[in-house]
């Protein structure tokens, strides 16, 4: 089962988000270069896919830069989309950002046809930082949790440059079942929707086959990349728990503590540049997870043409019975009043 998170001001936000779109001439959907298929949007896509579309794989800084360089072609092959890498040390990103507006855009600029521009995200994407470090002054909110943006806000760059910034928005059901265990890890997720051990165990099983170095670096396991390779998740776990001295009494390993340390480790990037997955992977991820949701979805259309065949064969004399009993219950009780009695004197 897929980690599942869209709480009613998402719901707000995708009204406003069609509402305004109509009017844009370029969105800049700002992605997690840990996860840049997993941080993508695809309600976002389905609103605005007839739109040019700026990606922006924000924390770059965070994560492993081959696979960074990897995502972004695979992006910029895509039409109608060009894509680039920033992070939290470029100090003056409007140049590049408008720039790059502008070639999707080139017929807007100038105070006549000033440039309308939507940015949007999932829930801790950097969004809110990145719009601070273009802007003079501090226009939004920060903070590593999901959900700080809670309203639209028009923020002007440059005399001829709008940008409208939208609460961070994931979508209402998400198919693929890696990305929300991704999504989770990074803390796009609130954190009442998902178990924290599961979702470490699921980062820890992902770490081991392609960062077990780091890992040993980090934790000072004491054991090589192919033993770590080859350990359980939850013998990982645990191994990790007696090396960060999260140990309960009687020697038990505080497994709640433990993955909280882990994600708070992969999040900082204290274990290093990581990222989760690559365009391939993803790319079978999400064929999977679309397999899987049209048979879910067949599955549900069978039961209900089986529901409405029962209900079309039914007898007609137990339909009349039923439907007589239901009018007789409807009708009201023609039993005289009781008589009200004469108060006692």
């Amino acid at each position: 089962m897929a980690i599942q998170w869209f709480p009613g001001h998402m719901h707000l936000t995708r009204q406003a988000i069609a509402e305004r779109v109509k009017e844009i001439d370029v969105v800049i959907e700002v992605l997690d270069a840990r996860l840049p298929g997993s941080s993508a949007n695809p309600l976002l896509q389905e609103m605005t896919g007839h739109k040019p579309r700026l990606k922006i794989l924000n924390k770059q800084d965070l994560a492993d830069p081959v696979q960074t360089k990897a995502w972004l072609d695979w992006y910029n092959a895509q039409s109608e989309t060009r894509a680039i890498a920033l992070d939290a040390s470029e100090a003056a990103p409007t140049r590049r950002l408008i720039e790059q507006c502008k070639l999707l855009a080139p017929t807007r600029g100038g105070m006549a046809k000033p440039m309308r521009v939507l940015i949007c995200g999932v829930p801790n994407v950097g969004k809110s930082t990145l719009i601070n470090s273009m802007s003079s002054k501090t226009q939004a909110k920060t903070g590593n949790e999901a959900g700080i943006t809670k309203i639209e806000q028009r923020i002007v760059l440059a005399d001829d440059f709008y940008l409208w910034d939208t609460p961070g928005m994931l979508w209402p059901r998400i198919i693929v079942e890696k990305s929300g265990f991704n999504l989770a890890a990074s803390g796009a997720v609130g954190r009442n929707a998902y178990d924290e051990e599961l979702v470490t165990l699921e980062l820890l099983i992902y770490l081991q086959k392609h960062y077990a170095p780091l890992l040993d670096a980090r934790y000072k396991l004491g054991i090589d990349a192919e033993e770590i390779a080859e350990l359980h998740d939850d013998e990982l776990l645990t191994l990790i728990g007696k090396k960060r001295g999260a140990v309960m009494s009687g020697g038990r390993v505080n497994l709640q503590k433990t993955s909280e340390l882990v994600l708070t480790d992969f999040r900082d990037a204290i274990l290093g540049r990581i990222t989760l997955e690559t365009p391939a992977e993803f790319e079978a991820w999400l064929a999977e997870g679309q397999q899987k949701d049209a048979e879910r979805q067949a599955k549900k259309d069978a039961l209900a043409a089986a529901r409405k065949k029962n209900r079309a064969a039914r007898p007609p004399r137990e339909a009349d019975a039923g439907g007589a009993r239901k009018k007789a219950a409807a009708q009201p009780d023609n039993k005289p009043a009781a008589k009200a009695r004469a108060p006692k004197r």
